[in-house]
């Protein structure tokens, strides 16, 4: 929705919207949001929402505390699922420092920035998510259990399918809320579900990955279920990704439907940076302990490859033509932030292009049975959070991206959640303590 603020101050009078949401995302993926009353919301535009810096992890000290919500009014979105009367409606935000320039740990904003060098090159990156989730039953007390919804497995349909109507009511929702929703199905995983949704900018796509998460969750909510984002909710079944379709725009045409493997054009170079950078930048792509559980088999990838359809490789190109044909990234998960994940693989993507790095061969062959003389040669993913941490803190290019304090910042926070896991008697027990409720 491409509206200016005169225009907003207008819906909300005309549609009865009673309540604002006013939404971020922190450091880690997950959203906030604070809510005002309509009559606050042109002081916003205006002059911000103030909020405690100090209570979001990574934002700030007690010390100077102080940052503003301004809403985003592009990005007014009515909230179907609430009750009525009176509307519910949520805006994302642009957040800043008391003197009005941009909060420099705002990922939305860093997001922006690589996005606005991609454009300066003349290109726009276009983006597609297709985000998997688990949905579980709760108990008496509303509690999530570690009981799946079903037993179904991929692609089945009712009765082993009990998953249909709340994806049903979840598209419907979407759809509602302007994002298109292309397709969804069951999972390979017991009560795993996936939905796919059309591809935009790399903004609007950050931000409807979020927007697809609270939906998620709230219409799972509403029938009594709980949805899971973690990457690897069941240790023995499937994990959960979020593989990021992308290609690129210019002059409204994608030249990605252009690509031929070895011509060392555009699109190779783009492709053969993000397989460079893919490691080091997954501490932002995979970001927590449990993340590194999911690598290596159920088609999440272990190695740095690439390939046609081949689904055990890194990067895949998918079997299609013309305007759909682009590049499907496989490591990320869903507990990532979505603007850093994006700001640093477009910025990979962009190195690429820069240095005309060539594309090494396609490796075509089934990487989870391959022999050792294939496998061998292949660098690996990080197996751990750990190594996914020294790699990060030592690459320029994600100083580049994020900034040195935010960083170092980000590595700290992350040691320690390291260095909690390595102290736990029980992995499982850590993982469904720290991650199950709020992923």
């Amino acid at each position: 929705m491409n509206t200016t603020a005169n225009e907003v101050l207008q819906f909300i009078q005309e549609y009865d919207v009673k309540f604002i949401r006013l939404g971020f995302c922190d450091l880690f993926g997950i959203q906030k949001n604070i809510a005002i009353m309509p009559d606050q919301l042109q002081e916003a535009f205006e002059h911000g929402v103030s909020f405690d810096a100090s209570a979001i992890r990574g934002f700030r000290d007690v010390k100077k505390s102080d940052l503003l919500l301004f809403p985003d009014p592009a990005t007014l979105t009515v909230l179907p699922w609430r009750p009525g009367p009176g509307r519910v409606v949520r805006f994302f935000c642009d957040i800043k420092n008391p003197d009005g320039s941009p909060f420099a740990h705002d990922s939305r904003y860093l997001l922006k920035k690589v996005v606005e060098r991609c454009e300066s090159r003349g290109y726009v990156c276009k983006i597609g998510a297709e985000c998997e989730f688990y949905l579980f039953k709760t108990d008496e007390n509303g509690d999530p259990s570690d009981v799946t919804l079903d037993k179904g497995g991929y692609l089945d349909i009712s009765p082993l399918d009990k998953g249909e109507n709340i994806r049903r009511e979840i598209c419907l929702c979407l759809e509602e809320m302007g994002i298109g929703p292309e397709s969804s199905h069951h999972e390979q995983g017991p009560g795993q579900n996936e939905i796919d949704f059309k591809y935009s900018d790399a903004l609007a796509c950050a931000d409807n990955l979020l927007t697809f998460k609270s939906v998620v969750k709230a219409i799972a909510a509403r029938n009594g279920l709980f949805a899971s984002f973690m990457p690897k909710p069941l240790p023995r079944e499937a994990g959960s990704g979020l593989h990021v379709n992308i290609s690129l725009e210019q002059n409204g045409l994608n030249i990605f439907k252009d690509f031929v493997d070895g011509q060392q054009g555009i699109t190779d170079s783009f492709i053969a940076g993000i397989l460079e950078r893919t490691p080091e930048i997954t501490l932002f792509l995979n970001p927590l302990c449990n993340s590194y559980e999911r690598f290596g088999s159920f088609e999440a990838p272990k190695y740095v490859s690439w390939s046609y359809q081949n689904r055990s490789q890194l990067v895949r190109i998918p079997a299609a033509i013309g305007e759909r044909v682009r590049m499907e990234l496989r490591s990320p998960d869903p507990s990532m932030n979505p603007y850093l994940a994006f700001a640093l693989i477009i910025a990979a993507g962009l190195e690429g292009m820069e240095k005309q790095l060539a594309l090494p061969p396609a490796v075509d062959a089934d990487l989870y049975t391959a022999d050792e003389s294939i496998t061998a040669n292949l660098p690996e993913l990080p197996k751990s959070l750990e190594e996914a941490i020294a790699l990060a803190e030592n690459s320029d290019l994600v100083k580049v991206v994020v900034g040195e304090e935010l960083l170092a910042k980000y590595v700290a926070l992350k040691k320690e959640e390291a260095a909690a896991f390595a102290a736990a008697k029980d992995k499982t027990v850590f993982f469904r303590e720290r991650y199950f409720r709020l992923y």
